[in-house]
């Protein structure tokens, strides 16, 4: 991704050459410098050449450190801006696959997993240049020149200057190899940290309402002492380690000290050339320990980015298909022929079975049966939030799999059970599939949902910002802030998964009779356990192990004595006082 910014990526390497060799060009001067102060001490002409030679070193010597600075300044910048490019990119990159990639594949990963990819593995793709190449081309120039440039002044005391170099990047890497493995380690501890978090957020409500708050806290204890103790296990191998490579270091310029004094001593090398050696090993030191940082950057990035590059290069498998059209509604029929739909991974466990069923326009199809008989799974699949695993969904006789998907669901609108609101403004959340709603259409869908005299008596009206996922609302009124949503897409094919539970019968009612002149014009499909939510239907279904066992008016089915019929007098008329549901229906059925 380097390569998409050349003009950063040039100026990052050309100032780290430049700034690397006038870094090279300072322990030179420095042991000019001290030659020419030993030469000035001797007085007379030659003592004042000298002193005009090391007044002309100085502010060499001043030039250079200061063009050093500036051209560090520019490759650290210049890198800094390319791995912040590149981390712009994958993050749109990364947050786009995510809304692309279907609910199968939400149902299977866990939120807290996504962000610590779409955080902490991008961050080490985004420092890779920065870290990892950068610095690669930085040591390259200055343990290879430089070690040339010693290696040619005086060959043993080059070689006892250099011999820290192989210990130091030894260890180095080993350390970071060693902290590269631990933090893996830690990262997964953090993640676990965050779903621990995010979980107990996300349901403050029901640990307050149970008086959790000691468990939860402990189980944040736990899962944050097993980071500590990685922690700490993690600052051991950085000191240990730092301490055996600067014992190694010092060990070096020790070496360097006695042999080179000798050799001055022994007049072989000039004290200049000896301060020459050892500002070159305390220029090298840094530079060497990042030696390590940089195979930790390359391993780093090799982890991180196999992470991340493997949910960019995930298949969406829901997606137009090559000939893909735009759905055109004309008459606005809706038909299910012999539908199948199984889950991946579950392939032995079929949820639909041959479903088959049409809904003209101006009709409205109930669908009711026990908990995981499939009724969900038919509202999802007609805006092909799942692809169906045989047969077909028409709509005017288009298969929705050859529609383009934008074109379907703004066709297709699904009230969910999950009344999720955005924390924002109501009006905001009602016209978030139209933003550019205009205030009248607003407050007309809030109304059909009932829910305009409510949001009037706020103090902020529709300008009222609801809390996080809607809390400041009760449940009922999530509930119709997304009913009012949905209304406002105007789709051909409305469909309320279970929309209406958290509603009181009479508001239901009043929501029902508010909706009709929406349902003249579009297919309803209503999935219910409640069967006063559906019983004013042109068609009920009865679903159960994924098949239609029944289905007709209210009146055919309670004439026909069955399963319906059983549900219908315990919801409506039990005889004990009790309201059950339809699971409890099956059972009944089947011991009788």
């Amino acid at each position: 991704m380097t390569l998409r910014h050349p003009w950063q990526t040039s100026f990052a390497i050309g100032a780290t050459f430049v700034a690397a060799t006038l870094q090279l060009m300072i322990p030179r001067l420095l042991g000019h410098a001290v030659d020419q102060t030993q030469s000035a001490f001797a007085g007379g002409a030659a003592g004042q050449v000298a002193e005009s030679a090391l007044m002309t070193t100085a502010l060499l010597l001043l030039v250079v450190s200061i063009l050093r600075g500036l051209f560090t300044m520019v490759q650290n910048y210049y890198s800094e801006a390319v791995g912040h490019h590149m981390g712009y990119e994958l993050r749109l990159a990364c947050y786009e696959k995510i809304q692309q990639l279907p609910f199968s594949f939400h149902d299977k990963v866990h939120s807290g997993d996504l962000i610590t990819v779409g955080l902490l593995d991008l961050e080490g793709v985004r420092m890779y240049f920065s870290t990892a190449l950068v610095r690669t081309v930085l040591l390259t120039v200055l343990i290879g020149v430089g070690a040339y440039m010693l290696l040619s002044t005086d060959f043993l005391l080059g070689l006892l200057a250099l011999s820290f170099v192989p210990f130091v990047a030894w260890r180095s890497s080993v350390t970071q190899l060693r902290l590269r493995a631990t933090w893996l380690d830690l990262q997964e501890r953090l993640s676990v940290l965050t779903r621990v978090m995010e979980e107990n957020l996300g349901g403050i409500r029901v640990v307050r309402a149970f008086a959790a708050q000691t468990h939860e806290i402990m189980k944040f204890d736990k899962a944050s002492h097993n980071a500590l103790t990685l922690a700490h296990k993690r600052v051991g191998i950085r000191v240990i380690n730092t301490s055996a490579m600067n014992f190694s270091f010092f060990a070096a310029m020790g070496l360097v000290l006695w042999v080179g004094g000798n050799k001055v001593i022994a007049g072989e090398i000039s004290v200049g050339t000896l301060a020459s050696f050892l500002t070159f090993m305390t220029i090298l030191q840094m530079p060497v320990r990042q030696l390590g940082l940089m195979v930790n950057a390359y391993a780093r990035a090799s982890t991180c980015g196999s992470r991340l590059f493997a949910l960019l290069d995930l298949d969406i498998a829901i997606k137009d298909a090559p000939d893909a059209k735009p759905l055109v509604v004309s008459d606005g029929v809706l038909r299910f022929e012999n539908v199948g739909f199984t889950y991946p991974g579950l392939e032995d466990r079929p949820v639909l079975k041959s479903v088959s069923f049409e809904a003209r326009r101006g009709e409205t199809i109930g669908i009711v049966g026990p908990p995981g008989s499939g009724k969900s799974t038919i509202a999802h699949l007609i805006p092909r939030f799942y692809d169906v695993t045989s047969g077909r969904i028409t709509i005017d006789g288009q298969d929705i799999n050859k529609a383009t998907l934008q074109s379907l669901r703004q066709n297709v609108a699904v009230v969910q059970q999950d009344s999720f609101l955005f924390t924002t403004s109501i009006e905001n959340n009602i016209a978030y599939g139209d933003p550019w709603a205009k205030e009248g259409r607003i407050e007309r869908a809030a109304e059909s949902a009932q829910l305009h005299n409510y949001i009037l008596g706020l103090p902020a009206g529709y300008t009222t910002v609801v809390g996080e996922r809607g809390v400041s609302l009760s449940g009922g009124q999530r509930q119709r802030l997304t009913i009012a949503r949905t209304l406002m897409l105007k789709p051909a094919v409305m469909v309320f998964d279970d929309s209406t539970a958290a509603i009181d019968a009479a508001t239901e009612q009043r929501i029902r009779s508010a909706m009709k002149r929406f349902a003249r014009d579009r297919v309803t499909l209503v999935v219910a356990h409640r069967l006063s939510s559906l019983m004013h239907a042109d068609q009920i279904l009865f679903i159960e192990d994924g098949e239609i066992v029944e289905r007709g008016t209210h009146e055919q089915l309670l004439a026909v004595g069955g399963r319906y019929k059983a549900l219908y007098d315990l919801q409506v008329r039990p005889e004990d006082g009790v309201k059950v549901s339809a699971d409890r229906v099956v059972a009944v059925k089947r011991e009788a």
